[in-house]
């Protein structure tokens, strides 16, 4: 018997659903009667639910039947306490004009306010559901009254910002993250669909305003903080790193926040302000760990803004870093770094090479081991000894199959191999990495593999890929110049053959880093003109959109090309960014 009652409980609920499915659908088809119908059945079987209930009033308001839903609502409120429904019925006679007896009932619900302040959630939520938000920040207002522990600032910041309140939205939702630390990323979230890069748009000043008068009435770090967020917003790194070091002289524990704005301002290509901010951090950091982090920066920094007139004082500031901390375990990083240097800058191969083999001698962790290794192969390559480089690679991947460092070895395997010309091999390795757990080699795989099988079917000799190749080993060996002559071979010799869209690709992002914008530009237009159904087509519009916005400043000629992504390349990896590029440069304020 008990058994029998649980199924037939099961099947009631069931039918419930499936009808609940039904009038749904008949309602966002559009086909009110049916729908109402459907709804009238669930509510008498279920005349508390409130849910059914809305949905019968709005029913009969889509239908126009007014005075039903009147009727229908006074039935209700005599049998259910729910002072929402007096907005309900309020609303129901501002659809009839009757403003008058619109505003008697919503008066009457924010009255019943007064009696339970519970009832502000259900009658505030009806009156934003209606757009009425002004009666919605009356009820959270008066909520709020009478009882002070009731937090409605994010709701009442959203009403703000739907109703155009700027200043007003930006210090509730000051409230809401001073009283919801927690939710601080969510409030940044929110807050930056209404601010812009520029720091002279109206909402961010407003903003600026809001926090420093937070400063002045409560000196709290979170208002520092939030007033170094808007600053980076606006790639005001400076004024940034002002409030950083407010934060931290204030007492802050951590330096985090100064070690991010450094990386920010990297990513940036503001060096010049990562410079100062790695500087203090060396000046103030206690650990090591900080100390050497801050002074490998500053050597990455140097080494990609010098010349070889800087090379010699690099060097010598590499070797006083390692004689200072000793080259121990905790200077690795380090370590690799200054082979790098001495390898690709320097022109010594070879001290990088004894370096390196010094530093395996260190008691090193087989993570540590394979990154001394990982550098060791591309020295090697540096040198074309692409033999001796894959027995570093192929080390790596058996002493620690199935990592990311493993991974990234085989992609090496199949670079050094693609170097050379061994192409069938390349690929094979390439197929293996398109399902890559880091998305970076499986995205730098599938790039590689895609070079080599749309071109090496074009000529039985593969001349033209070979030459690429040679051209992308040029490019690894730091021979930019040499690597553009080369292209300019393929895209005169190999006119007819896919690969020219790919050599003017590479060699236009050779002359961007050359600052040769021009040619740069001439390159990606020939393959807007020549290869518009190519893979590069996105590529090149977005290079170009890039180069006359912050180059040329010609921000109507990068709009139209960012619309052209937008409106033609809608699954393009720069959709996105594209997008906020262009609401950026119409002015908008973006999220």
């Amino acid at each position: 018997m008990k058994y029998i009652f649980v199924v037939t409980i099961l099947l009631s609920i069931t039918i419930g659903a499936q009808n609940d499915a039904i009038a749904k659908d008949y309602y966002a088809k559009g086909e009110f009667e049916k729908a109402l119908a459907e709804y009238k059945k669930l509510y008498y079987k279920s005349p508390s639910n409130i849910n059914y209930i809305n949905q019968v009033v709005s029913t009969y308001q889509q239908l126009e039947q007014y005075d039903e839903a009147e009727v229908f609502l006074i039935n209700i409120l005599e049998r259910i306490n729910y002072p929402a429904f007096l907005v309900e019925l309020g609303y129901n006679f501002q659809l009839k004009d009757d403003t008058e007896n619109a505003q008697i009932y919503y008066n009457k619900a924010l009255a019943k306010i007064d009696d339970n302040p519970n009832h502000v959630f259900g009658i505030a939520r009806l009156f934003q559901s209606h757009s009425l938000l002004d009666e919605a920040l009356t009820a959270y207002s008066k909520a709020k009254v009478l009882n002070p522990e009731f937090n409605f600032n994010l709701q009442m910041a959203q009403i703000y910002g739907e109703q155009g309140n700027i200043e007003n939205m930006f210090s509730c939702y000051m409230d809401f993250a001073a009283s919801s630390p927690v939710a601080l990323n969510n409030v940044k979230r929110a807050i930056n669909n209404f601010i812009t890069e520029d720091g002279d748009h109206e909402n961010n000043i407003i903003l600026r305003k809001v926090l420093l008068r937070k400063i002045q009435e409560n000196p709290d770090l979170l208002w520092n903080k939030l007033l170094s967020w808007l600053f980076i917003q606006q790639k005001d790194f400076r004024k940034a790193f002002a409030q950083e070091k407010a934060i931290f002289n204030r007492g802050a524990e951590s330096l985090s926040g100064l070690e991010e704005l450094a990386q920010i301002a990297v990513n940036d290509e503001q060096e010049d302000i990562a410079l100062e901010v790695y500087t203090f951090l060396i000046d103030t950091a206690q650990d090591i760990d900080t100390q050497l982090a801050a002074h490998h920066n500053i050597l990455l920094i140097r080494t990609k803004l010098g010349n070889k007139d800087d090379y010699p004082g690099i060097q010598e500031q590499y070797l006083n870093i390692l004689n200072q901390y000793g080259a121990l375990p905790q200077t690795l990083d380090i370590q690799i770094s200054y082979a790098h240097f001495l390898a690709f800058y320097s022109g010594q191969p070879e001290e990088a090479t004894r370096t390196l083999e010094q530093t395996l001698e260190l008691p090193l962790n087989p993570l540590q081991q394979a990154k001394v290794k990982l550098e060791l192969g591309d020295i090697l390559v540096l040198q074309e000894q692409f033999n001796k480089a894959l027995i570093y690679y192929s080390q790596i991947q058996r002493n620690l199959k199935n990592s990311t460092i493993s991974q990234e070895a085989r992609f090496k395997v199949a670079k050094a191999s693609y170097y050379k010309g061994d192409f069938k091999w390349a690929e094979s390795q390439l197929n293996i990495l398109k399902s890559s757990t880091s998305q970076l080699i499986a995205n730098d795989a599938l790039e590689l593999k895609l070079i080599i099988s749309d071109n090496k079917y074009e000529d039985s000799t593969q001349t033209a890929l070979k030459l690429y190749a040679k051209a992308d080993l040029l490019t690894f060996q730091n021979k930019k110049e040499a690597a553009i002559v080369l292209l300019d071979r393929i895209i005169e010799e190999h006119k007819t053959e896919p690969i020219v869209a790919q050599a003017l690709f590479k060699q236009g992002q050779l002359f961007e880093a050359h600052s040769q914008f021009e040619k740069a530009v001439s390159n990606y237009e020939r393959i807007r003109a020549n290869y518009r159904e190519g893979i590069l087509m996105d590529d090149a519009l977005y290079r170009l959109a890039r180069i006359y916005n912050e180059q040329y400043n010609e921000k109507e000629k990068a709009k139209l090309l960012l619309e052209e992504i937008i409106f033609n390349h809608d699954d393009s990896i720069y959709f996105v960014d594209a997008r906020k590029q262009y609401r950026i440069l119409r002015g908008d304020a973006i999220n």
